[in-house]
């Protein structure tokens, strides 16, 4: 009874938001007849590893083929978060083809959470951590902004319209992203884990989270368990799922359009991040969202991926 339960609660999460809130829904499948290129970044990464696309492809859709409790992690966590799993495996597929090289099995993502939950490193710039930082009279029109994803938003845009590639105080700061610069204590470009999910966006995602997954808010004062929670896979799975319900809800809100049914344009999201910042774009130019090079393999595989739930 129970399974039948999830099953029908499956269904109605997955119904596209379009049907019950008069959203222009996006066609689906992908605009683009090509792929998009992929940027050379990642081009080099995957040469240097010695291995292709199709090949790093091949390996994370056998990952989860064979691990069928990780799906079924999936389905529940998507479940909680009110979107289909779909969305989650074009996610981690994305991630896995054109970011990292995934591993063998599950378990090496709980073993290489737990290698650095005793790590002491912290959030920081020049010496000044992140907190200091953020108490700047520049972020103080941000406190009183409601929940973590609006603060940490708002200090985002305080990064790139006060700091970003200018010298404040006499502290020259690099052109670069917020996340890139604060939040990436071992090297630039730095995710972890199944979801590949990194520190601010998993800051920005911590009140979603706790109160959806019941996990501990994170504090940016506390990097370890910031790490921990994005690179354990069962608690990335649940900033992984409140990332792509963000991204929808954006859309319906913002642009008046529905993206639930097209995974492709959520796994673009995913892969740029900004939903809020690209909806409202949108909304200025009108039509419809398109899928990137991320997205189009996505949506190019999609029946293929849909056989592995």
């Amino acid at each position: 009874m129970k399974e039948l339960f999830l099953a029908i609660l499956l269904v109605l999460s997955s119904t596209s938001l379009g049907d019950a809130a008069g959203l222009r829904p996006v066609p689906e499948g992908n605009r683009h007849v090509e792929q998009p290129k992929v940027p050379g970044a990642s081009v080099r990464r995957t040469r240097a590893g010695r291995t292709t696309f199709d090949d790093k492809y091949d390996k994370i859709r056998d990952l989860l083929g064979k691990d069928k409790e990780l799906i079924r992690k999936i389905k529940a966590t998507a479940s909680d978060y009110r979107i289909d799993p779909i969305h989650m495996v074009g996610a981690i597929v994305g991630e896995h083809t054109y970011n990292v090289d995934a591993y063998d099995r599950l378990q090496s993502y709980y073993i290489k959470a737990a290698a650095y939950a005793g790590d002491r490193f912290r959030f920081s710039y020049d010496d000044e951590t992140i907190s200091e930082f953020v108490a700047r009279p520049q972020f103080s029109k941000c406190e009183g902004e409601d929940g973590s994803y609006g603060l940490w938003t708002c200090r985002e845009a305080i990064w790139e319209d006060h700091f970003r590639g200018r010298t404040v105080g006499g502290v020259s700061f690099p052109d670069n992203r917020f996340s890139a610069v604060f939040f990436q204590p071992f090297y630039a470009g730095q995710t972890f884990g199944l979801g590949q999910v990194n520190p601010l966006t998993a800051l920005m995602l911590s009140d979603i989270v706790s109160k959806t997954s019941g996990y501990p808010k994170l504090d940016e004062k506390d990097a370890a368990a910031v790490y921990e929670a994005i690179m354990d896979p069962d608690k990335s799975l649940a900033y992984m799922a409140a990332g792509i319900r963000k991204s929808i809800d954006d859309y319906a809100s913002i642009a008046g359009v529905d993206i639930s049914t097209n995974p492709g344009i959520t796994a673009t999201l995913y892969n740029t991040g900004g939903s809020h910042q690209r909806a409202a774009a949108l909304r200025a130019r009108g039509g419809m969202p398109t899928e990137n090079y991320y997205g189009w393999l996505v949506n190019n595989k999609l029946e293929e991926l849909k056989n592995l739930l």
